[in-house]
């Protein structure tokens, strides 16, 4: 029996009138397109998204977690995302 390819999760907190979640949103478009992940899109200003902004420390759009860990905030680098994911893929194959 073969075993599950893995995913990256990913959570995307964001909120409205943000510049730079819109840019963080098309990078994580452009990474989904080459990557498995599974990308949840929380707002800052929802109960669920309040949640895991304070048990991530990430107050400030656009804040990105991957596999539930603090990966950044702010305006994203798709280089620096693309090779954490990559990172985390390579352990697990």
């Amino acid at each position: 029996m073969g075993t599950q390819p893995r995913v990256v999760k990913v959570a995307l907190l964001t909120q409205q009138q943000c510049a730079f979640c819109e840019q963080a949103k098309e990078v994580l478009e452009r990474l989904s397109a080459e990557y498995p992940l599974f990308v949840r899109v929380l707002e800052l200003n929802s109960t669920e998204g309040r949640i895991v902004a304070e048990q991530s420390g990430i107050f400030f759009p656009p804040g990105i977690l991957l596999d539930g860990d603090s990966f950044s905030y702010g305006r994203v680098s798709e280089r620096k995302l693309r090779q954490e994911i990559e990172r985390r893929l390579s352990l697990t194959s």
